[in-house]
């Protein structure tokens, strides 16, 4: 009689457990693909493409830089694509163009067309990112998102070790197409696994079709517009969504450079070998695989504004390493330093905003900060080469980075708590359905 009763109330527990794990499990493949594969692979065996295609470092940049532009449109149409499609068709939509981007990059001998094929795959990194807030928010309970953002944001670190493992093997045989078909191929096939697991979760639906189910979890009436694309745009009158767009801004000013001229100020300003290079990166790759679930973890306890601060003292110190003493394994400590720091604060602030924002507005708030962050970065990598022109030095920029990590504590302390009432932005609250309550519904 007894199992009768408590046997109904555990298995939705279960139940939304195994969904959180599966789509904790699949969106943290995607981001490794799409940031791993999409953004990184190309940079890793560019060396390889170069002389078997023949072309030179100048179209090298200019692929790059319309890599950014991809990121950059994507992030605003997948915005404008999820308030009407919906989070899941998106994702699944952009995993889909990012595998068949990659296996038909070595189909071709054009340098043009692979580029175009690079620009599509950087804004499918930001398209699958999008609707994360959204998904999560739908299929993670409040009190367990810091640590599953804090996992998915530590993709890309999972993608680079990946192509860490693929490339020698590949590349070493001349074979750089056969890598690019694998990684391609491999994230077709996870994307099949993945619409599978969407589909039976309910994650494929449009907006205006779930309107009424969550007002009616929320068990009272809500405004006609709340969870349409025009009331999550009407956020950016909010104070701290303007906050959080010119955090993310900083984000991208400071750590995308930070990431791009390491290699570079070690090697050409410092003096180091490259081994000792491929020593630090490889240890950032390490901890990075790590550190952003471990400082989601930490989020989920002491908060995530906490967290944050967190973040960017580690930030600031590493930055300030590289200034005041980089010699011996003083840069290594800054490299771990700094994967403590970079990996987790792409995982904080979406959530920031899942804990704190609903419905169409987490959207649309979020897709603003990936448009934010890309311009923070488009900023950062022209500053940081201005400098280095001007100064004959990258140290100068780390000093500028350092500062950026000041003020972005600044408006870190400016932002309310998390799920408070001065931070709620949607149709109803985050946090107004856990698991436990579901279990009773």
């Amino acid at each position: 009689m007894t199992s009768t009763v408590t046997e109904p109330r555990q298995r939705p527990d279960r139940n939304r457990t195994v969904a959180a794990f599966v789509i904790t499990i699949l969106l943290t493949s995607f981001v490794a693909a799409t940031y791993g594969f999409g953004f990184y692979l190309f940079a890793q065996i560019v060396t390889d493409m170069r002389e078997d295609l023949g072309f030179g470092y100048t179209v090298v940049g200019t692929v790059t830089a319309a890599g950014q532009l991809g990121f950059l449109a994507f992030a605003l149409l997948g915005t404008w694509v999820s308030t009407r499609l919906g989070g899941g068709t998106v994702t699944i939509g952009s995993a889909v163009l990012c595998g068949l981007c990659l296996v038909l990059i070595p189909m071709t001998d054009s340098i043009v067309l692979i580029g175009v094929l690079l620009t599509i795959l950087g804004g499918t990194a930001a398209s699958v990112y999008v609707p994360l807030v959204e998904i999560v928010g739908r299929v993670v309970d409040y009190r367990h998102r810091g640590k599953v953002l804090g996992l998915i944001s530590s993709g890309t670190s999972y993608g680079v070790f990946v192509n860490s493992l693929l490339v020698p093997s590949f590349v070493g045989s001349g074979n750089w197409r056969g890598l690019w078909y694998c990684v391609g191929l491999g994230t077709l096939a996870v994307t099949a696994v993945a619409a599978y697991a969407f589909k039976r979760y309910g994650l494929f639906y449009s907006p205006a079709e779930n309107r009424p189910e969550e007002h009616e979890d929320a068990g009272q009436e809500a405004a006609p517009d709340t969870t349409s694309a025009r009331a999550g745009w009407r956020m950016v009158l909010v104070r701290w969504v303007v906050i959080v767009w010119i955090i993310k801004f900083l984000n991208g000013f400071a750590c995308m450079p930070f990431q791009n001229y390491l290699s570079p100020y070690l090697r050409e300003g410092l003096g180091f070998d490259i081994h000792f290079a491929a020593q630090v990166w490889g240890t950032i790759a390490v901890i990075g695989m790590g550190a952003g679930f471990a400082v989601g973890w930490l989020s989920d306890r002491i908060g995530v504004r906490r967290s944050m601060l967190l973040c960017y003292a580690m930030f600031f110190t590493s930055a300030l390493l590289l200034v005041l003493a980089p010699v011996g394994y003083v840069p290594m400590v800054s490299g771990v330093l700094f994967a403590l720091a970079f990996y987790p604060i792409y995982g904080l602030v979406p959530a920031y905003v899942s804990k704190s924002a609903s419905g169409a507005a987490a959207t649309v708030i979020f897709g603003v900060t990936n448009v934010t962050q890309g311009l923070g970065g488009i900023v950062g990598n022209y500053t940081a080469g201005f400098l280095k022109n001007v100064t004959g030095d990258f140290m100068w920029y780390y000093a500028v980075i350092a500062a950026a990590t000041v003020v972005l504590g600044a408006l870190v302390l400016q932002l309310p708590r998390e799920g408070s009432a001065a931070s709620f932005v949607g149709p109803r609250a985050p946090r107004s359905v856990s698991d436990k309550e579901t279990s009773h519904v």
